[in-house]
């Protein structure tokens, strides 16, 4: 398949600087939750989604919000706030407070927002894809016309699911885009190593599905423009498509992860490839947008996030007789 470029959008001003606004939160949400662990403030495993923010809001930027839906992965946050879930209850409920989109019972692998159309982020490598599966395969079955976007890392491709859910899509043509967001590590393995192609995407045509690739996948246009495309397609009820992004996470796996896997050079290089900066320049240099509009974006996003936070602070702690509710349907 041909390699996505930037192209001069036909987007609205509005619309970019919402896009550019939900990079500057992700970015600033998990600055500031890195630094909250570090304080012992937020108990529990974290993953950021820092470095990758153009690839999660390029891609549901060209969903409905509000009408589809998403799946995402242990590393959601990112996925979260560009289908732009309240900071608020998102940092409860990291927080594990009772005022979290999950009543603090989730926490930050597990962060979802149903009325959102987020079906949840997910701990295990893959878990999402059979949800993303049979959430298509309900709306194909009501003719709703909604769509699923199913986000992964490059880690849960060489997972049996992965198979299972790309070849049971193809074969029913569900409405579901399979979303590789390729980091270049599964924790500390290089996908270089695990893998005997040169990307995920080449693996569509085993089932008989389209694959795409985003070479840039830190160019927020590129990742737009090429999920508008694939929308479409599939909104048109030609079934599934596998997509694949190339970016990068600038922290560890983890919290618990230094990254010594990777040389300095390697992360520096990287950063210097910041969607965000690059987004930036593109308003400015493009007269889109002046340094004084952005300055005022990116002072609303931080005033925003530390609100986060002092909610959640001020939030109360789950009560011991909600460990028993929402354990069944009523």
């Amino acid at each position: 398949m041909a390699k996505t470029k930037s192209k001069k959008s036909e987007l609205t001003k509005e619309k970019m600087l919402h896009m550019h606004r939900l990079m500057l939160d992700i970015r600033n949400f998990d600055n500031k939750v890195n630094r909250l662990v570090k304080k012992g403030k937020i108990p529990g495993m974290t993953h950021f989604s820092v470095g990758e923010e153009a690839a999660n809001v390029g891609a549901i930027g060209a969903i409905r919000k509000g009408f589809d839906m998403i799946t995402s992965n242990h590393r959601g946050h990112g996925q979260s706030i560009a289908l732009e879930i309240d900071l608020n209850g998102m940092m409860a409920e990291i927080m594990g407070k009772a005022t979290g989109t999950c009543k603090g019972k989730g926490g930050s692998m597990h962060i979802a927002d149903l009325d959102g159309g987020n079906l949840g982020a997910n701990g295990i490598v893959g878990g999402g894809m059979g949800m993303a599966i049979g959430a298509a395969l309900t709306q194909k079955m009501k003719k709703t016309g909604k769509i699923i976007l199913c986000c992964f890392g490059d880690g849960a491709v060489n997972e049996g699911t992965f198979h299972e859910t790309l070849n049971m899509a193809s074969i029913w043509k569900l409405p579901v885009i399979f979303y590789s967001i390729n980091n270049m590590y599964g924790i500390s393995t290089p996908i270089k190593s695990v893998i005997n192609i040169d990307y995920n995407y080449q693996r569509a045509s085993a089932y008989g599905v389209p694959g795409h690739f985003i070479e840039d996948g830190n160019d927020l246009l590129a990742v737009y423009n090429k999920f508008e495309e694939v929308v479409q397609y599939v909104r048109d009820g030609n079934g599934p498509v596998l997509v694949e992004a190339i970016t990068y996470r600038w922290l560890g796996h983890s919290t618990s992860d230094p990254g010594k896997y990777r040389t300095k050079e390697e992360v520096d290089e990287w950063k210097k490839k910041d969607p965000i900066e690059r987004f930036k320049g593109y308003l400015i240099e493009n007269k889109i947008a002046t340094a004084s509009e952005i300055e005022a974006i990116e002072k609303a996003s931080e005033d925003a996030v530390e609100e986060s936070v002092k909610f959640a602070l001020s939030s109360p702690e789950p009560t011991l007789e909600s460990a028993f509710e929402d354990i069944f349907a009523d």
